[in-house]
This record gives structure tokens, sequence and C-alpha cells, in this order.
């Protein structure tokens, strides 16, 4: 009850925050899926290069939040979304591989183990390889060793091949706001999508499943899910991240 009534005060401070920040049109939208409500934000292939990924700052510090992300933009450019991308340890650091414009924070980790990101197949996302977006199972990752311009590992993975995790349960009473990333089956589109209201993985992955027709999709997290989408009036507020991933855009000030 106390996680839900913080959760609720967040987005409705992060709303009014929103109402003051520069919107980039046609980044993000509403979307409803079987009686449940949904944010997605779509990038083309042809702006891969206006993805981001963000840990530190200038001074080695941790970001943390969406705030301090939109200080470290140039001038000219507009954060026009963000969101957490993947998990972290207490000290912020990604739980698994991270690399951002060729510089890697953390390794791939192929073993199994508790919690959501050790439920395999788990995945990375990656960018601006031989494809501007995959979803690759993990140690499938090892093996290809891709060539991404950013990476951030995560898990579960949602779809594999356009089928849902094998764990998945239609009937779990496990529900969060869940947030994650799916990629088109010809990898020219990737959607980052946050559930409005807490659902099931099983909920999670048909969304992108049957509403996206995602070919594979990763989970990134679930309990401190949070977006910035100012054009949709949003710029959750929360408890301090790990890795963010955003799109930048060109526009007025951050």
């Amino acid at each position: 009850m106390k996680l839900d009534l913080t959760r609720r005060l967040g987005l409705a401070v992060g709303a009014l925050i929103a109402m003051t920040l520069p919107a980039v049109a046609d980044s993000c939208e509403k979307r409803q899926f079987e009686g449940k409500g949904y944010a997605v934000c779509t990038v083309d292939g042809a702006d891969q290069d206006r993805l981001r990924l963000w840990l530190d700052g200038p001074d080695g510090r941790v970001l943390g939040d969406f705030r301090a992300v939109r200080g470290t933009l140039g001038s000219g450019e507009v954060l026009a979304f963000a969101m957490n991308a993947g998990m972290y340890h207490p000290d912020y650091t990604p739980v698994g591989l991270y690399r951002a414009d060729g510089v890697q924070k953390s390794g791939l980790v192929t073993a199994g183990g508790g919690g959501n990101f050790g439920l395999r197949p788990n995945g990375v996302f990656c960018v601006g390889a031989k494809a501007p977006f995959q979803v690759i199972e993990s140690r499938r990752f090892e093996k290809a060793d891709p060539d991404c311009r950013l990476a951030t590992q995560s898990g579960p993975m949602l779809l594999i091949d356009g089928e849902l995790h094998p764990r998945f349960l239609p009937d779990s009473d496990s529900r969060y706001i869940r947030n994650g990333v799916g990629v088109s089956r010809d990898f020219q589109t990737a959607w980052f999508v946050i559930s409005d209201s807490a659902v099931t993985f099983h909920e999670f992955a048909r969304f992108f499943r049957d509403e996206l027709d995602a070919r594979n999709a990763l989970y990134f997290d679930g309990s401190i899910s949070r977006l910035y989408a100012p054009d949709i009036r949003r710029a959750d507020w929360g408890r301090t991240m790990g890795p963010i991933i955003g799109f930048v855009a060109q526009g007025g000030n951050s």
C-alpha cells in the first residue's frame, strides 16, 4: 500500500513537472490493450544514432534521474523520452553487460541465478551492430559478440522469436508496473514500453507479441520502472536509478 501511494505521488509530481518541459511531437503515445494502459515510445532504425545510454556523469558519479540526464545534453538537444534500462546493484552498477559508445562498464553474465535477471533466457538489447536494433539471448550474444554501439543486458526475455518466455504463467499473481523494449521482425523499429498499472509478465509479454507484433522483447525492470516523456505529460519521479536509455532530438533548450 505504501509503495503504491509513493508511486502515485511520484506520477502526480512528474505530470506537473512534465507540463513545464519541452516536448518532441510524436515520440510517445498511449495505448490500450486487454483493458490496461501502456505508454509506447517508438524509434525508427534511421534514428538509432540518437539513442543514448547513461550511467555516470562527467564527475564519475551516477546520474540517477532524468533531470541529471537532461543536464548532460548539449546546446540545442532535447530529451524526447527516457526510461530505466536494466537492473543494477546497490551501488547502481549494472548487473549485466553495459556498453555505451565504445565504453564497457560491466561484462556479460550468462549464468542463471535468482531473481528476474537470472530467469533464463535473459538477453541483451543491442543498438547499431548488423541491424539497427536487436534483442539477443545472452548465450547467443556471447558466441556472436556483435559490435553494438549501445548494449544493455537484462532479463528475462519477454519474447523469444515471437514466443512468450516459457516460464511465464497466465494465472500468475506477481504484478508490477513493468517496462521493457521490443524489436520488430525486420529489426528496424524499437518500442520502449511501460505499463500504466501493475501487470504480470504474461500480460506484459502479450502486449509486445499481440499489440506490437514484436519478434523479440526484453524486460528492463518492475518496481522502479519510470518514464520521461513530456509529450504525453510524463516525467516520473522516484528513487535513484542505474542505467537509463533515452532518445535525444534537436530542438530548443533541454
